[in-house]
């Protein structure tokens, strides 16, 4: 046997999350390809642009939630099956938009955006809590920011080949920019023909009252050895969590019991949109351009800052669960809010560089090198924390609920930002950048005053937090439980693993 199940299991996440850093890369240069703009009726400044764009994220708003009910219904394993059928289907429609034909070819992109959104964000719904319920060792935070830095790969591949087949092939012509397309199936095939390999996650079968096929599972994951003791835990929990069931309605209005936790849950995924990176990652091209750098060297420079963001989310993972959640967090929306200050500054000039006679590469290379910095300081300090946090502070009966509500903020969120981005762009250009530094401003604020440190602690003590924010009437950490939640725990549990506070995949 090459792999046991937990890493299949990690290989398996890992390719699924992978699948929507693919999309993002992959509509970068499609964008600026004038066979599509001259396809889909538009011009490249057309405010349509940024609709095709955003209608994914709407997409993957409502498949959350879709794919979350599924799940609970009928298995992870088939949701997830679900899901990439979906995918794999809204891809063909945005390949074959305006193939032989002009007449409704928006339609049919729109139509494939929207059905490709509806399976992606019922993958980025369920393919955590899947894996989450399938491992209980090692380092969650480790873990998850590792699967996120195969979401950059998904975004370099993307991208690397756009730019390759715009190179060889011209940005007027339509292989240039269907190939890209087309080649995002290799995900939805790899995962539908590896799938069959995993098991339903014994917590599911258990909640089910199937308690035989629970204890099949964990001896095919755990081995004859542990299974038994394994099911008696999970009957234990499910006869304890069956007593205090928490619905919706308990975490969406200010009365339910699940409000505050939600509450975090949803600005985590609102400050992550705000922070501008959503918008970078789909228009890189156009803010180096800004920068001062040619259509050519612009493209490049992106592809560059894409390879420089995969390995800095590298650091991530080293010291998510060494220094925290929370710090990392405040310290990467302060370096941002910094970074896109100076940028406005650098845009300016470069904007207005031969009226003030000053050399267009003076402005341009360190404008290059902060923007550099700035996308690493988003992997490090937002791209996996607010995916992870939720699964951290919601109990396993909700803890589905949970990921869907934050995938319908992230979808909700970025679907704002990268329809207002174009427009704002094409209008307030390098102003755009001012807007972006207060807004990290205010990421950087709210997570200071209101975001829980949740690393390094069980899930009874992450709770604790919350029960003790509404007995003292405050959300503000500093003032709940005398502040021991602003930072990691001062003595830890061996490697942090202990019941709930196990981490969300296992170690390698």
């Amino acid at each position: 046997m090459i792999m046991d199940k937990k890493e299949e299991v990690v290989l398996f996440s890992s390719t699924a999350i992978a699948l929507y850093g693919y999309d993002q890369g992959m509509m970068s240069l499609i964008n600026t390809n004038q066979d599509y703009l001259n396809t889909m009726g538009i011009g490249e400044k057309n405010p349509l642009v940024g609709v095709i764009v955003s209608v994914y994220y709407l997409g993957c708003a409502v498949g959350s939630v879709l794919a979350s009910l599924l799940a609970d219904r009928s298995g992870r394993k088939v949701s997830i099956f679900v899901c990439l059928v979906v995918t794999a289907l809204g891809n063909l429609f945005m390949f074959f938009s305006g193939f032989g034909y002009s007449k409704g070819a928006m339609t049919m992109m729109f139509l494939g955006r929207i059905i490709m959104g509806l399976g992606v964000g019922g993958i980025d719904s369920v393919v955590p809590v899947y894996s989450s319920e399938l491992n209980e060792e090692g380092g969650r935070g480790k873990a998850l920011a590792k699967e996120f830095q195969s979401n950059i790969f998904g975004l370099n591949m993307a991208f690397a080949l756009n730019l390759l087949v715009t190179k060889l092939l011209g940005k007027s012509n339509q292989w240039a920019w269907r190939i890209p397309i087309i080649a995002m199936q290799i995900y939805p095939v790899l995962l539908l023909s590896f799938i069959y390999r995993l098991p339903e996650t014994p917590r599911w079968f258990v909640f089910h009252d199937r308690k035989d096929d629970a204890k099949a599972a964990l001896v095919d994951i755990y081995g004859e050895d542990e299974a038994q003791g394994k099911l008696d835990e999970l009957v234990k929990a499910s006869e304890e969590e069956s007593e205090s069931s928490v619905g919706y309605s308990d975490m969406i209005f200010p009365s339910g019991n699940s409000f505050h936790p939600t509450m975090v849950t949803v600005m985590g995924q609102v400050n992550q949109a705000l922070t501008g990176y959503g918008a970078i990652s789909v228009y890189g091209p156009q803010i180096f351009e800004l920068l001062g750098f040619g259509v050519s060297n612009a493209e490049y420079l992106t592809l560059g800052n894409y390879i420089s963001y995969f390995f800095l989310m590298t650091l991530a993972w080293m010291y998510i669960d060494v220094l925290g959640r929370r710090i990392l967090m405040i310290s990467g929306a302060a370096a941002l809010a910094i970074s896109f200050l100076i940028l406005t500054v650098f845009g300016a000039l470069a904007y207005n560089s031969e009226n003030l006679g000053i050399p267009n590469l003076a402005v341009s290379i360190p404008g290059c090198i902060i923007l550099y910095f700035a996308t690493g300081m988003f992997g490090i300090g937002w791209l996996s924390e607010v995916w992870l946090i939720p699964t951290e502070i919601f109990p396993s009966t909700s803890r589905a609920q949970g990921a869907a509500i934050s995938v319908v903020i992230w979808g909700l969120a970025n679907f704002a930002v990268t329809l207002l981005t174009p427009i704002v762009f094409n209008n307030l250009k390098y102003w755009l950048f001012l807007i972006f530094a207060a807004t990290n401003a205010f990421a950087m604020w709210w997570t200071w005053v209101y975001s829980p440190e949740t690393g390094g602690r069980s899930f009874e003590e992450n709770q604790s937090f919350f029960e003790d924010a509404k007995e003292s009437g405050t959300w503000s950490v500093r003032k709940v439980n005398k502040g021991e939640f602003r930072h990691m725990p001062r003595s830890e549990k061996s490697n942090g693993e202990n019941g709930e506070s196990a981490p969300l995949l296992g170690s390698r």
